[in-house]
């Protein structure tokens, strides 16, 4: 009769590390957001940020390019709407999830996701606004490159997360380049909150 084996004896803890997956986070702006990507709790060797001043099809491209030299459980793409032709903006997402790369887009700009962390944000904004309105938000003046913008809504991030998905849910048909504002950067945090430490 053949002895059993203590199963307990296979579960080692030390010998345990648990399946990390490994970011590539490719963003439009070269400060903006790649500050803000960088200030999650995520360690180092989990997630890789970098702002490459390209926009939509172009940045879409690069991070092709990257996809490619490197092994990646998870590529996103963060781009804004801007004031670009929208053919560029939906060519770049459809690029996009051609390749497997998720993109975090916001219409029309990134600052609508810092928006939503004070209050729900339905009303079509041009990207200067947003300025004033998060100057007024945080009681001091919104500058774009602020490397503290991450734990000054750390605390409200639950709410912004809701807020961004209302929003989404607010347009019947479904359009990105015509959903003015709208963002998807909350699936990306919520991503990565999933591997923050």
């Amino acid at each position: 009769m053949r002895k059993k084996r203590n199963i307990s004896s296979f579960r080692r803890k030390k010998d345990f590390r648990p399946l990390r997956i490994t970011f590539l986070i490719v963003c439009e702006g070269e400060r903006t957001e790649p500050h803000y990507f960088e200030s999650f709790r995520v360690p180092k060797d989990v997630c890789r940020v970098i702002g490459v001043g390209m926009n939509t099809v172009s940045l879409v491209e690069k991070t092709i390019a990257l996809k490619e030299d490197g092994d990646y459980g998870a590529v996103w793409c963060v781009f804004d709407r801007d004031s670009f032709p929208s053919q560029n903006f939906n060519n770049a997402i459809l690029l996009a999830e051609h390749h497997n790369i998720d993109v975090a887009y916001s219409n029309e700009a990134f600052e609508i996701w810092y928006l939503l962390h004070f209050h729900y944000h339905d009303a079509a904004t041009g990207r200067e606004q947003y300025k004033g309105m998060l100057t007024q938000r945080f009681g001091i003046p919104y500058k774009k490159n602020d490397k503290s913008v991450y734990e000054r809504l750390l605390s409200r991030q639950e709410d912004a997360i809701k807020n961004a998905e209302r929003l989404l849910d607010s347009y019947p048909n479904h359009s990105p380049v015509n959903d003015n504002p709208s963002t998807t950067v909350h699936k990306l945090v919520q991503e990565l909150n999933k591997y923050s430490v």
